[in-house]
Parts: C-alpha cells; sequence; structure tokens
C-alpha cells in the first residue's frame, strides 16, 4: 500500500501541495491526472524521495523497489536484450555469483532465488517485452548505440517493465511510442503485477489499462474509481451539485443581507438584523468551482477547391533507389478525414512526407490542384524551434509584414497568451512549444494538414481542443497518431499501410485494435532505413561472434552442471519418503525451470553457432 498522509510542498515560495492525502492499495493500476505545472512529475519525486517534503509523510512497505523511466538508455556497446537483463540489478547480481560462488549452502542459496525470481524463463519475458515495444529479434541482438534517442527511451521503459518494480511510476510513457507499441503497452499494464500509477493525457490509456484516476488539482489529491470517462462524468457532476449549491448560498446571503440592509435603522427590526448577520457570519462558505480554463485552437479556413485536391495513379516513393511504397492508387478530396494505419515501419511516415511533397515521387503520377497549400506537423519540428526566440519572433519572421497586434491575437487562438508570446521558446513547455508548431503549420490556411504524431506533449483539454478545430476545419486531414481517442474522434476514412502499399481498410478501429492485440508479431515504428548489402565481416567482427559462441558455450555447461546436481538429488531415495512430498515437488520444480534454461541457451548457442558460419563464409 502506498500511503500519501497530509503533504505539503513548496517550489520557490509556490505551494503545489497543501495537505493533500491519498491511499493507493497494493496491486491498483491508477492515472495521475491534473493541469499541466500542478505537480505530477514533483509527486513522483517526492515518492522516489528525491525530494523532501514540507510536512506530511509518504509510506509504502519496508523493502519496496519503486522503479520509472529517468532518461533515456545508454548508448553503448551492449545489445538491447542483455541491457534489458541488466535492468534486473538483482538477478544480474545472483547471475554473476553463480558463476564464482564456491561455498556449497551459498550455492544452494542462490539457485533457490534464482528460481524463485523466475531467472531462468528471463531472456524469454525480456525479448517478449522489446518484441511488444517495437523491437524485433535482429534489433535486439544490435548494440544500443545503433538507435536514436526516441528509441533508447523505448529500451529504457523495457528495462523497467522486466525489472518489475512493486510501485512502477511512469510519466508519459505513449510518447515515443507509435500506436501499436501504445496499445501493447495498455494490455502489459492492464497485467503488471504489481502497483502502477501513470502520468497520462492518452485517454484510450486511461480508460482500458488504470482501474483508478488520481486527480491533483487545486494543491490536493482526490482518488476517482473507475477509468478517465468515469472519472470526467463524476467530476462533472460533482461540479454541478458544488456550484448549485454555492449558488444556493449565495441567494440566501444576499436574501439576509437584503432584510439588514432593509431594517437595520428601525428600532423594532434591529434584533432580527443582528441575528440575520451573526447567520451570515456562520455560514461555512462554499466556493463555486473555478471555471475550467478553454483550450482553443484556431485552424485559418482554406478557399474551396475542385476535386481532387491530390491524385495519384501508379507512384511509387522511398529512399534512395530503394522504394519503400509502390502502386500507389489514392485519391484526396479537401472534405476527406484519413488516418493512417500500418504496422512500424511499413511507410506511414513515408507516405506523409510525399503527399506533403517533402519526398520525391519515384514512379507514376502525382496530380495535385495548381493552388493547393499543404500544412504538415511531425513530431520533430517542435525540437527544430528556435529556442533563444518567442513565439512572437517566430511568427514575424513568417509574417513580417503583420501588425504585432494580429499576431499576437494568433498566438493567442492556439492558446499562447500574452505572457507566452514573449517568453523564448527555450522556457515552455513540451505542450505551448507542439501549439507554436501547430500554428506555424497552418498559417497559410492549407487546403490538406498532414498531421504525424501531434497530441506529444498536449494534455487531454488541448487533445479535446484540437479534435473540435480538426471537427471545424474544412480541409482535408491526413493523421498519423498513437491516440485511438484522437483517430475514432476525427477520421471518417482508414487507409492501411502495408505490404509497401496503401490500401483502404474497410473495418474500424475497435477491430483493427484486436487485430493488432492478437497477432503475435508487433510492429516496428515508423523508422524507415535503406537497406544496403551487408558487407564482409571486419576480422575484429568475426571475433566478437566466437567470443558470443564460447559465451553461449560455456553458459550451457554451467546449467548443465545445474541440472546435474538437481538430477543427483532427485535420485536420493529418502526425498521420496510420504513426510517429503512438498520438498520433492519444490525439487522437481527447480528441475523443470533448470531444464527450460538449459533449452533457452542452446537455442541461443546454435544461433550464435549459425552468426559465426555465416560470417565466416561470407
Amino acid at each position: 500500500m502506498l500511503r500519501i498522509d497530509d503533504i505539503s510542498f513548496s517550489i520557490e515560495g509556490r505551494p503545489l501541495f497543501e495537505g493533500a492525502s491519498a491511499v493507493i492499495p497494493a496491486g491498483h493500476k491508477v492515472g495521475l491526472v491534473g493541469p499541466n505545472g500542478a505537480g505530477k512529475t514533483t509527486l513522483f519525486r517526492l515518492i522516489r524521495g528525491e525530494l523532501t517534503l514540507d510536512g506530511g509523510e509518504i509510506s509504502m512497505p519496508e523493502r519496496a523497489r519503486i522503479g520509472g523511466v529517468a532518461q533515456e538508455a545508454p548508448a553503448n556497446a551492449m545489445s538491447l536484450i542483455d541491457t534489458v537483463l541488466e535492468a534486473d540489478t538483482e538477478r544480474a547480481a545472483l547471475m554473476a555469483e553463480a558463476e564464482t560462488a564456491t561455498d556449497p549452502h551459498r550455492i544452494a542459496d542462490v539457485q533457490t532465488r534464482l528460481a524463485d525470481i523466475d531467472a531462468w524463463s528471463a531472456e524469454g519475458r525480456a525479448a517478449s517485452i522489446l518484441k511488444g515495444l517495437g523491437f524485433d529479434e535482429a534489433d535486439q541482438q544490435r548494440p544500443s548505440s545503433d538507435f536514436s534517442g526516441g528509441w533508447r527511451m523505448r529500451l529504457a521503459l523495457a528495462g523497467v517493465l522486466f525489472a518489475q518494480p512493486d510501485v512502477l511510476l511512469l510519466d508519459e510513457p505513449t510518447n515515443y511510442l507509435d500506436l501499436e507499441g501504445a496499445l501493447w503497452l495498455e494490455s502489459y499494464l492492464a497485467r503488471y503485477p504489481h502497483t502502477v500509477i501513470v502520468i497520462s493525457h492518452d485517454r484510450g490509456l486511461l480508460n482500458r489499462a488504470v482501474g483508478a484516476i488520481l486527480h491533483l488539482e487545486a494543491r490536493k489529491l482526490t482518488l476517482y474509481q473507475g477509468g478517465y470517462d468515469t472519472f470526467a462524468r463524476t467530476r462533472a457532476e460533482r461540479r454541478a451539485v458544488q456550484a448549485a449549491a454555492a449558488k444556493k448560498q449565495e441567494d440566501r446571503k444576499a436574501h439576509l443581507q437584503s432584510f439588514v440592509d432593509r431594517f437595520r435603522a428601525k428600532a423594532s427590526k434591529a434584533k432580527q438584523a443582528q441575528a440575520r448577520l451573526k447567520m451570515i457570519a456562520r455560514m461555512d462558505t462554499i466556493t463555486a468551482p473555478e471555471d475550467l480554463a478553454k483550450r482553443v485552437f484556431s485552424f485559418p479556413q482554406p478557399d474551396q477547391l475542385s476535386p481532387p485536391i491530390v491524385a495519384l495513379e501508379g507512384g511509387a516513393t522511398g529512399y534512395g533507389e530503394r522504394k519503400v511504397l509502390q502502386k500507389l492508387n489514392l485519391r484526396i478530396d479537401q472534405d476527406d478525414r484519413i488516418a493512417l494505419l500500418g504496422r512500424n515501419g511499413q511507410g506511414k511516415s513515408t507516405l506523409s512526407k510525399l503527399l506533403a511533397d517533402r519526398l520525391a515521387l519515384m514512379d507514376g503520377k502525382m496530380t495535385r490542384s495548381s493552388k493547393l497549400r499543404i500544412g504538415y506537423f511531425a513530431q520533430h519540428q517542435v525540437d527544430e524551434l528556435h529556442l533563444d526566440e518567442t513565439p512572437l519572433q517566430h511568427l514575424q519572421r513568417e509574417r513580417p509584414e503583420v501588425m504585432p497586434s494580429r499576431l499576437r491575437a494568433q498566438l493567442a487562438g492556439f492558446g499562447l497568451g500574452a505572457d507566452q508570446a514573449e517568453t523564448v521558446v527555450g522556457r515552455l513547455s513540451g505542450g505551448q512549444k507542439a501549439r507554436l508548431s501547430l500554428l506555424l503549420a497552418t498559417l497559410d490556411a492549407p487546403h490538406m494538414l498532414i498531421l504525424d504524431e501531434p497530441t506529444n506533449h498536449l494534455d487531454i483539454e488541448s487533445r479535446e481542443a484540437l479534435v473540435e478545430a480538426l471537427t471545424a476545419y474544412s480541409g482535408a486531414v491526413i493523421l498519423v497518431s498513437h491516440d485511438m481517442h484522437l483517430l475514432g474522434m476525427v477520421a471518417d476514412r482508414l487507409w492501411l499501410v502495408k505490404d509497401g502499399t496503401v490500401r483502404p481498410y474497410e473495418d474500424d478501429l475497435d477491430a483493427y485494435r484486436a487485430m493488432l492485440l492478437t497477432q503475435d508479431k508487433p510492429g516496428r515504428g515508423d523508422r524507415e532505413k535503406p537497406v544496403v548489402k551487408a558487407p564482409k565481416p571486419s576480422r575484429d567482427e568475426i571475433l566478437a561472434l566466437r567470443s558470443d559462441v564460447r559465451k553461449c558455450e560455456a553458459r550451457v555447461e554451467k546449467i548443465e552442471e545445474m541440472r546435474e546436481k538437481l538430477a543427483t538429488k532427485l535420485a536420493d531415495p529418502e526425498l521420496y519418503e510420504d513426510n517429503r512430498a512438498g520438498e520433492l515437488a519444490t525439487w522437481n520444480k527447480k528441475y523443470a525451470e533448470v531444464m527450460d534454461g538449459l533449452r533457452r541457451a542452446e537455442t541461443l548457442w546454435e544461433q550464435a553457432l549459425e552468426k559465426l558460419e555465416r560470417a565466416e563464409t561470407a
């Protein structure tokens, strides 16, 4: 159980928590929500003990392990699978000790503990987690230095999921995932055996992966049972009741005060007037709930063009000489709302770039309306903003002839008020940067808006505002997103990017989600890399492969030694006496686990031998 008891905490004199309390039972899955800047990430740091409370207490069972993703995994020569295995520090330490221990009693203790933590199935569990997050079998054997920062964030997430801490703290875990990875994570968290607290603005995750919502507002914590939709409905009902009670009390006070004002000067009514003043003073004031800040986007409306605005016939595109997509026969009209679906790496971002005129057509014919204006938003563009300039300066560069007052109005239309307009981008939040990038993408009133993961760093209210803006927008929308709620609310057509081409997907999003969750091979992410012929392995690479073979062989020999010791133990006739049935079952379980580990080790040895053979004959 995690107990937050009457905590108080301030940063630079600004209170974030005042008398906040909550109790989260062991094993519960909880979504932590609240306005940006309310202190959600700070609460995680307080739970981890990285910050000191001003008052109150946060407690949990002794020796409970707390885990979370603080930063991306390091870029080094260690393979992804080994990086994840190392994340379980207890297992790694025990495995290392098993290699060197000589005391029989200690060896027995180590082997017992390894069995208790299911150490022999660790490689299979680690591989399954990596696979779910988009790393295929080949990726898992590559060094982490081969991957970009976003992919190393996925690797760090895989590590903490594998380590299975007693309290798992996740801060926006889907920001670096695509739709397939986000759906896999939802399913994994729902089955996670321990306590989970997740900060997220992903409505789908908060509805399907958690059973309660912890709401941080006005420096207090309130726990609501149910997913996000239940929380939103319950909170709206409470706010309505609170607002009605406050209005009723204000009316009552006004009535009493009116009597006092009318009759205070009259001697015959003086006592009644004083009595009513005392009644007003004794009232416990009911505060009306503050109005929710209205988050808005104001997309400029384009003029109408004759259909189609884009047509592709026999199109093909890709990178270098490699064709990623072929046989493209597509048509886009100005009133289309199209969601791009498909496994990671199949080419959703490639198609987006082609439609945005950022990638050349290699074959076929593309016809565009002569007056077509295109707006393009991709997550990397947020990182390309000028950190030392203000949002107003960004707009002035694009529109030097427009008066600053009008540019400020445009910024306000995207939720960037007077203060944010004059704040350098480097000091803005991720959501504010995303709003600025969306404004820049729509500045020309585009006829077609292409959005590749637009919701990263946007809070739930901003996502709802984006849905409203896209619904009112009179241009075409091409959307790639891991946010199933956004896709469901905006898209009325689905295109499936698969097997090197794009086709209409005739089923709905629920069917697509069910298909993804039942398939054995999760996707890989829109990481489109040119395929090149593998060069002949160098002498150092061959030596490294030979070293891997020796390590695998040594691992098999070590496990074989364990198997022989257990076989000797099981051959003891005394173990089969009636009063030792429980002990016999324990030793049989250990033997089965070692045999499973032996099979896995032999498989890895065979794979290492095959790699070495291919390298030596290349």
